[in-house]
């Protein structure tokens, strides 16, 4: 990681259900204006699991998978984190280690914004404080939906679901369809679907062979996303990775 001055645009749209997408004009200027600006290239570990700190980071433009280290020592993919997410704020408002590592999928641009400077904009910005706090707490909302999805469904509407809310949240439209736009191994995907990696290749299978999805090296390409929806349960065609902040 290396610091950068040229910070993007104010004005940039930011999706919704992120920290930034939530905020007035004039909360998202100031939160933007916060911290030190740094680069970040594929791979960068921006937090990890176990450290202390009381920093939080701000995904300027950037997007981030969340994991963690299981007991048989392989990891777990808890979550995906976008521009406009802060990562990392749970440990800075209560001074505890770090629950997971945060890696970044691409190259981008965050924001560390350390404790001296985090507190007194929330006590500045009292409508900031809350949309941190209902960010957070759809984000536990998710997670037990997903909890309730891993007994309800099996694993393939599970994985229907996880490649529909990426792909509608984070993809872009190619020829062939559209992307998922977060690059994922097997494993990776086989975590964020609670399945085992056998049964996830056997769904993605019927999937290509159903002519839903196009696959290849850590990259799955969507050729048809109502018809992914309709395979996940999605009644809701507007539910996307984020729809549990409403």
């Amino acid at each position: 990681m290396r610091r950068n001055h040229d910070q993007p645009s104010v004005s940039l749209s930011w999706p919704p259900g992120t920290l930034l997408g939530c905020l007035s004009s004039k909360a998202r200027a100031s939160l933007l204006a916060l911290g030190t600006t740094v680069s970040v290239k594929p791979g960068d570990h921006i937090l990890r699991e176990g450290d202390t700190g009381s920093h939080l980071i701000l995904l300027r433009e950037a997007i981030t998978k969340v994991t963690v280290n299981m007991t048989d020592g392989r990891q777990a993919l808890l979550a995906i984190r976008v521009s406009g997410d802060v990562v990392g704020e749970i440990s800075a408002l209560n001074d505890t280690p770090r629950t997971a590592t945060v890696t970044t999928c691409g190259v981008g641009l965050i924001s560390v914004i350390h404790k001296r400077d985090w507190h007194p904009f929330l006590l500045d910005q009292p409508d900031a404080a809350l949309a941190l706090a209902r960010t957070t707490a759809a984000r536990f909302r998710w997670a037990n939906q997903r909890r309730v999805d891993f007994t309800a469904y099996p694993a393939k509407i599970r994985l229907a679901r996880v490649l529909a809310e990426l792909s509608t949240t984070h993809g872009e439209i190619t020829g062939a369809g559209r992307t998922v736009g977060v690059t994922l191994t097997q494993p990776e995907l086989a975590s964020l679907c609670g399945a085992a990696e056998p049964t996830v290749e056997k769904a993605l299978r019927e999937l290509r062979q159903a002519g839903v999805i196009q696959t290849g090296y850590r990259q799955i390409i969507v050729h048809d996303v109502a018809q992914l929806q309709r395979v996940g349960h999605l009644g809701d065609s507007d539910r996307t990775w984020t729809a549990s902040t409403n």
